[in-house]
């Protein structure tokens, strides 16, 4: 790894280190664990992951692969499949050496191929997320047929990762960014501007992996508390005022062993990109 690709790899640690601190429901935090896994877990992921993810001139299929592969060495499970499937295009973009992230991610999901699809597929089986069936095209458990791009577009009105190959990281730069931007402006503490964009997420559309796992219904009825949430965190404007009443519904949510893992993995992605956009080449990065 280059000291061009250094800072890059510091800033995809920084963004996973960052989510933890937040008081996300239903998630994995610094206020308790969940769903088997500990924090201890998603630091020792992040930090095994780092490397592979950001290695210079690897295609977005071994990033993908390599990460997976090395969170397993790391912690034996798949604490962070979705982070992984998010970040690896964005620090490829980061690499390309210009100011724009999204005009440099533009590209990066243009150059993908079958190859990429077939290194992404193995490390999808490899995680075994809940929740993963059998797909009548373009089966992770076959071969790949078609690109990765493709692949993901086929499965984007299913899966809100696979949606953001399809459109672009919409999400992230349209819906994600502005939130986290306006959220820190709004208050310096770093645990509310994560949260803040958590709830974002998780209010504005049901959660994938909650969707996977249960039905319409139970995802819906969180993305209906997530809204309340994010109202009357915006009104309190400080979150130790409304801490007893989110690890409340934190503690309910895991009861059940309902994860708003999608909304956790965007969030992840957006205050990557967010970093990465700090260390583009020029300072006026308009990506």
């Amino acid at each position: 790894m280059t000291s061009r690709d250094e800072p890059i790899a510091a800033a995809f640690k920084w963004a996973c280190l960052t989510e933890l601190e937040a008081p996300k429901p239903g998630n994995v935090h610094v206020f308790a664990n969940g769903h088997r896994m500990t924090v201890d877990e998603f630091v020792s992921s992040a930090a095994a992951a780092a490397g592979p993810l950001t290695l210079p001139d690897a295609s977005v299929g071994a990033r993908i692969l390599g990460a997976v592969e090395a969170t397993f060495d790391a912690v034996g499970a798949n604490t962070n499949l979705g982070i992984i499937l998010l970040c690896a295009p964005l620090a490829a973009a980061a690499q390309l050496g210009t100011s724009n992230l999204s005009d440099a991610l533009y590209k990066v999901l243009r150059t993908l191929d079958v190859e990429d699809a077939n290194l992404a597929f193995r490390a999808i089986v490899k995680a075994a997320p809940a929740g993963l069936g059998r797909s009548a095209r373009h089966d992770v458990f076959g071969p790949a047929t078609v690109s990765l791009l493709q692949a993901m577009t086929e499965a984007a009105e299913r899966d809100r990762i696979s949606r953001q190959y399809a459109t672009d990281f919409a999400d992230i730069f349209q819906l994600g960014l502005p939130r986290l931007e306006a959220a820190s402006r709004q208050n310096a503490d770093a645990k509310w501007a994560t949260l803040m964009t958590y709830l974002g997420f998780l209010a504005e559309f049901p959660d994938s992996h909650i969707l996977r796992k249960f039905d319409a219904r139970i995802a819906e009825g969180v993305r209906q508390t997530a809204a309340r949430f994010q109202t009357s965190l915006q009104a309190a404007g400080s979150l130790a005022q409304l801490l007893p009443k989110l690890l409340a519904w934190d503690t309910a949510l895991k009861a059940e062993g309902i994860n708003p893992g999608t909304s956790a993995d965007l969030t992840v992605a957006t205050l990557f990109a967010q970093r990465l956009r700090t260390i583009l080449p020029l300072a006026c990065n308009s990506g």
